[in-house]
């Protein structure tokens, strides 16, 4: 728990509801965003196809007001999704209510059960899905501002570590194979097995603490309650299975244990990505039973949302409280590869039996070696915070890894950050996991920032902080 962040709350609620005149008023809507049977399945090395709807994805929309500036925010359940989507979603909302485009933080899950959005590994979008998804998540959000109505809001934390592990792990001599590019001077193994003999201890901290926002109704009724957990994903659904992951299952669960499942006006629980680029579910001391399908899922679900609906009853609601929100882009160099190594990995390639189609993943990483000699020199990243009365929430279009977010919550104690937002840059190591190797830096289209990527973001962030802290009443 963090009571000091609660105690804050109550003694702002006081301030801000001394002006009888200002209204806060939210609104939420979940809006289906299912791709259709024999749809790509991305976020692994190998295209997968949909055969069976298990669950069903949803962009999930929370809308806020103070009478003077709306904001909204979308998670929406996909592994990855790029900018041309979130932009044209965007377009749609704007042009139709004059939302402010800036004013909107929408996010990927990083299920890796879902639709292709984006180009990654071996899958390719559809179009049609693309255009599809985007104006459902248009919907969405539009459904979202028509049901605002007078509400309170509270916000709070509440540390759940049992189910966070570091992926990346230092091993003892020869315990980390050449990578697909026949570098061997790796230090980390990302995934290194359960059990490995070799493991000596994991590369980087993790993030326990899970973030919320909490809207009600003027009555007292849950409106929506919005989430932020450090975690991957969880995974283990069966095969072919399209699932919104433990990201859906919270959204259902959360509601059931605040006793809002079935309210007339539908509850909405979200759960948002954290800084979970280096961070999984996997216990590789091997302290985990074995679960079947959807197992684990349920059981890392439950557990969050019991947490967080414990926590809720130490809130103290807020009548109303100031709304902001500051944006820019930054540039961001590429690791493009040179011509020599394009060319060798063009015949490497060729090797694959199922050309196009590769096999190994020598070839895998050949090919993406080859797809990223087409890409530009940079790219312009969104960076964005939201000013929720004293919270900040922030946004990275990138798999950012726990250090950075956990430095932000040093540096601003209520705040939390959104990964895969906005946008999709591939991961996001901080210059001292880039020394150290592994699965998250091997150069590919989803691992090719530069090395100080994550500096320049980090400092971009903070020059949005100011500005926000520059602006408030």
């Amino acid at each position: 728990m963090r009571p000091l962040l609660f105690a804050l709350c109550t003694l702002l609620s006081t301030a801000y509801a001394a002006d009888p005149a200002r209204v806060f008023k939210a609104g939420a809507a979940t809006s289906n965003i299912t791709p259709e049977l024999g749809s790509s399945i991305n976020g692994g090395f190998q295209d997968g196809k949909a055969v069976y709807i298990h669950d069903e994805l949803n962009a999930r929309c929370l809308a806020l007001d103070d009478g003077k500036t709306k904001l909204v925010l979308v998670v929406a359940d996909s592994c990855v999704i790029g900018r041309g989507i979130f932009d044209e979603a965007k377009k749609m909302v704007h042009e139709a209510t004059g939302l402010p485009l800036e004013n909107m933080l929408m996010s990927a899950t990083h299920s890796h059960s879902c639709g292709t959005a984006q180009a990654v590994g071996q899958s390719e979008p559809n179009p049609m899905y693309q255009r599809f998804l985007a104006k459902r998540i248009a919907d969405g959000v539009q459904r979202a501002l028509n049901n605002l109505a007078p509400a309170k809001i509270a916000w709070g934390s509440v540390d759940v570590p049992q189910h966070v592990y570091n992926r990346r792990w230092k091993m003892k001599p020869g315990g980390i194979p050449p990578t697909p590019h026949g570098v061997t001077t790796d230090q980390v193994k990302t995934n290194p097995g359960v059990n490995n003999p070799n493991l000596l201890e994991p590369a980087g901290p993790t993030d326990p603490q899970v973030s919320f926002i909490s809207i009600q109704s003027a009555e007292g009724n849950p409106i929506a309650l919005y989430a932020n957990y450090s975690l991957h994903y969880v995974g283990g659904v069966g095969p072919g299975h399209i699932s919104a992951d433990y990201f859906g299952a919270f959204a259902n669960r959360i509601g059931e244990l605040l006793g809002a499942d079935r309210q007339d006006t539908p509850f909405v629980g979200i759960m948002s990505n954290g800084t979970s680029g280096d961070i999984n579910n996997i216990d590789f001391r091997g302290g985990q039973a074995k679960e079947g399908p959807y197992g684990r899922i349920k059981i890392v679900a439950n557990d969050v949302a019991q947490a967080v609906a414990g926590a809720c009853k130490t809130l103290t609601y807020q009548d109303w409280v100031p709304l902001g929100v500051a944006q820019k882009d930054v540039m961001l160099g590429l690791r493009i590869p040179t011509k020599e190594e394009v060319e060798k990995a063009s015949a490497l390639t060729k090797q694959s039996k199922l050309f196009p189609r590769m096999e190994t993943m020598e070839q895998v990483y050949a090919r993406e070696t080859v797809l990223l000699a087409d890409f530009p020199k940079e790219v312009s990243a969104p960076l964005q915070v939201l000013k929720i009365g004293e919270l900040r929430v922030s946004a990275i279009p990138a798999e950012v890894f726990v250090e950075i977010g956990l430095g932000m919550k040093k540096r601003h104690p209520q705040t939390f950050t959104v990964s895969l937002a906005n946008a999709y840059h591939g991961y996001l190591p901080t210059p001292e996991q880039h020394k150290l190797g592994g699965y998250e830096t091997w150069r590919a289209r989803s691992a090719c920032l530069e090395v100080d990527a994550s500096t320049k973001i980090v400092a971009g962030l903070e020059e949005l902080f100011e500005k926000l802290k520059r602006t408030s009443p």
